[in-house]
């Protein structure tokens, strides 16, 4: 077979005590997922769960310096659990989805707000204000052997040292098994899939010298500046 430039190289993310990395196929993102982020954004109730996807490379393995994106005033920090995804299946029943779980990450969905709000104003897709370049920082994946299912636990979010966004774990909406069944409802999700999961409050702008770390009980740390 003869490409006609080479081939984008594989995204991988690296896997906590293994030399093997995981390669990533697709990234999904849960939409207001905790009731207070929900508030903030203007919203109410527990409406059912809605999707939106990165680029696959938007992902910034380990994180460090992350380039601040052109065409917004408003970039904001979200930090999230990620849900990876070893075993596919479609239609998977909430019962039986963490067998597909492979392991856990902290991500941040870096988000160009101003650009996501004037899309839902308009009813257009939201890719612009999420699908940037390096919007999606992510660091090791912790297999479930090493972590289990978190299902409580901090998450949160410091921007220069100070707190910006403090959240459990157990305040999500729409819980991991949940998740992974609507999704997989839709599409058949596969070996590589990450997920996710959504944010707590305290969303805000960022700019560039800023340097943001978050964190998710029993997942370890993750910082990035944003140059």
């Amino acid at each position: 077979m003869t490409f006609v430039f080479t081939p984008a190289a594989q995204i991988v993310v690296p896997v906590v005590g293994s030399e093997a990395v995981f390669p990533v196929r697709r990234v999904y993102c849960v939409g207001q997922n905790y009731a207070d982020h929900v508030a903030e954004m203007g919203g109410d109730g527990r409406n059912p769960p809605f999707f939106f996807s990165k680029p696959v490379d938007a992902l910034v393995p380990g994180g460090g310096d992350v380039a601040y994106p052109p065409k917004t005033e408003n970039y904001q920090h979200e930090i999230e659990l990620v849900v990876a995804i070893g075993v596919g299946g479609r239609d998977i029943p909430v019962d039986k989805a963490l067998d597909h779980v492979f392991g856990y990450a902290v991500g941040f969905d870096l988000t160009r707000r101003d650009l996501q709000a004037l899309a839902k104003q308009k009813g257009q897709p939201w890719e612009m204000g999420k699908g940037m370049d390096q919007g999606g920082p992510i660091g090791a994946i912790s297999p479930v052997g090493k972590c289990g299912h978190p299902v409580a636990g901090a998450i949160w979010m410091k921007v220069n040292g100070d707190f910006r966004q403090r959240g459990d774990l157990a305040q999500m909406t729409w819980k991991v098994p949940e998740i992974i069944a609507n999704l997989s409802s839709y599409i058949a999700l596969k070996p590589g899939d990450l997920i996710f999961t959504g944010t707590p409050s305290g969303v805000s702008a960022v700019v560039r010298g800023d340097v943001l770390e978050g964190g998710i009980a029993g997942l370890g740390e993750l910082s990035v500046r944003l140059v």
